[in-house]
Order: C-alpha cells, then sequence, then structure tokens
C-alpha cells in the first residue's frame, strides 16, 4: 500500500524522508503532544527538541473556544485557516507524532481531525517521539515558519456524536461505544483528570483502556491483535460503533485501531465523558466509587 494511504508509518520511513529533503509543501510532519493541564509544557518542550522540519499543532489552540475546557473540534473555516497557517495544502501528506512517554496518546486525534474535515492523506508516526530517539534519530531545536498554503476543510458531520446522540442511544442500544479511559476511571474508582469531574461510565459503555493498543515499546499493535482486543471485549466489528473517553482525545486510538481493521465510519462522542458527567442526570452515571449527587 502507498505510504500515504497508511494509517501507521515507521520511524525508519520517516527518517528516510528526512534524510531526503521530503519535508515541506508535499510532505508535514507535526508534533501534536498534549498533556493534562500542569504536567508538562508541550511547546516548551518542541522549542527544545522536535523531529527536523516539523511543526507545533497545538490542540488548546484549534479547538471550539467556546468549549475551550473540552477541547471540542473547531469549525470548519478554522480548521481551514490554522492548518493552512502550518504550511498544509489539500495536497500535503501529514505524519503527526506526540512525546508522550508511552509512545503515542494524543497524536490520533490530531491524525481523527484531519480525516473528519476531509483530509484522509494523514499518518501516525509510531511509537512517537520516544521509538524515534530510541532507533537513534536525529532531532533538533531550529524551528521555521512554513509558507502558509491554502487548506479547504469539510467537515464529515456524522463522524462526530454529541450528548443527546449518546442519550439516545443509551435507551436504542444501536450502537457500540467503547470507553477508551483506563479501567479505574471507567469503573469510578480512580480519580478523572479534570476537576469536578467524578469518574465512572454511562450505561452500555465498553471499556477498552487505549493503551492496549500499543505494546510495551509504545507502538501500534498488529492487525489481528487488534481485532482479538475488539472480540475479547465483546465488540462486534460488524456493528455500528462510536469511541468516547475523557476529553475527545485518547478515544481517537479506538477509532484509528478500527480504521486499519478496515472500520472507515466510527465516530467519536467529542464531548464525551467530560461534558456528559456535567450534564447528565445522576442515575445516569455508573460508579463504584462515589457518583453524581443530585
Amino acid at each position: 500500500m502507498a505510504a500515504q494511504l497508511r494509517a501507521v508509518v515507521s520511524s525508519r520511513w520517516l527518517a528516510n524522508a528526512v534524510k531526503t529533503n521530503l519535508i515541506g509543501p508535499k510532505l508535514c510532519v507535526l508534533d501534536g503532544s498534549y498533556f493534562p493541564v500542569g504536567k508538562r509544557n508541550p511547546r516548551t518542550e518542541f522549542n527544545q527538541k522536535h523531529i527536523p522540519g516539523a511543526s507545533f499543532f497545538d490542540l488548546d489552540e484549534c479547538c471550539d473556544k467556546r468549549f475551550r475546557s473540552w477541547n471540542m473540534l473547531p469549525t470548519s473555516s478554522d480548521f481551514s485557516r490554522y492548518v493552512g497557517d502550518l504550511g498544509i495544502g489539500n495536497d500535503t501528506h501529514v505524519i503527526v507524532y506526540d512525546t508522550s512517554d508511552m509512545g503515542s496518546f494524543s497524536a490520533p486525534r490530531v491524525w481523527w481531525m484531519f480525516r473528519v474535515f476531509g483530509h484522509g492523506s494523514v499518518s501516525v508516526l509510531d511509537g512517537g517521539l520516544k521509538n524515534w530517539l530510541a532507533e537513534g534519530h536525529p532531532v533538533t531545536s531550529d524551528c521555521s515558519k512554513p509558507e502558509r498554503r491554502d487548506f479547504q476543510a469539510e467537515l464529515n458531520q456524522s463522524w462526530v456524536k454529541s450528548f443527546e446522540d449518546v442519550m439516545e442511544n443509551i435507551k436504542t442500544k444501536k450502537v457500540q461505544v467503547v470507553d477508551s479511559r483506563p479501567a479505574g476511571r471507567f469503573q469510578g474508582t480512580e480519580p478523572e483528570a479534570r476537576e469536578g469531574v467524578l469518574p465512572g461510565h454511562f450505561p452500555g459503555a465498553i471499556s477498552i483502556p487505549f493503551k492496549s493498543f500499543l505494546d510495551s515499546s509504545g507502538k501500534y499493535h498488529s492487525t489481528d491483535t487488534l481485532a482479538k482486543l475488539f472480540k475479547e471485549a465483546g465488540v462486534d466489528v460488524e456493528k455500528p460503533l462510536w469511541a468516547s473517553c475523557s476529553l475527545g482525545i485518547t478515544a481517537c486510538h479506538v477509532i484509528l485501531a478500527a480504521h486499519r481493521l478496515g472500520l472507515s465510519d466510527v465516530a467519536l462522542y467529542d464531548g464525551s465523558w467530560t461534558e456528559f458527567f456535567q450534564r447528565a442526570p445522576p442515575e445516569y452515571i455508573i460508579s463504584e466509587g462515589a457518583g453524581k449527587k443530585v
């Protein structure tokens, strides 16, 4: 399969592209690192060390400013403007990585954002910066602003689900919803990342923690292993599937895994648990810990 159609590319492939000066208008590398508030500053880290030729994609900037705390999708025009400023056009192959110690955390979110806005030529770097460094590939602190290009985004609304969609699905049970948060947060026994949000899950949700999709080095599992993961969790890949998490970020690991198995229409509940907890009546919060008070 042609490299630009692969959802995941190797460090070796990208290192060869860097070495042969292919990074530019037709091949763009993005650091899409994101961390919970106060943990690490991804932009500062980017300025200190990144893959040569990469630009920084700020998930806190490229979002719907009305719901900044939920990191929800921006409008098509705002996305077009933002990625155009990064030198990306509709003919650019985009490679996304992040600097998570796990190998991958937020890169699949950026990958999904391009896809939901109609840009299919986007890939995730297998194992992220962690494996890029482990394999001895170069990094730099040099930053250069790419020349702005025109990008036309067109939102595929069917891939984005709302709170109302999820509430309706809880009643109809027509769609399987996979929650990618750590098991303790799903069960309600470990704290959520956001203040004012208690852990737990909504009725009918299926738990597959996003780390399950990665091997011990932080690279993505084979498609055979991914198929087995879904099956063991009770997910029928022949039936409709949505993904959710805390902020709509790690849920994109579910969508990436499903995409690699040939499922192209898995939707994301963009507001995810942070929105659901704040809006749902207490009886819709399932938790082994302290539930939502009336």
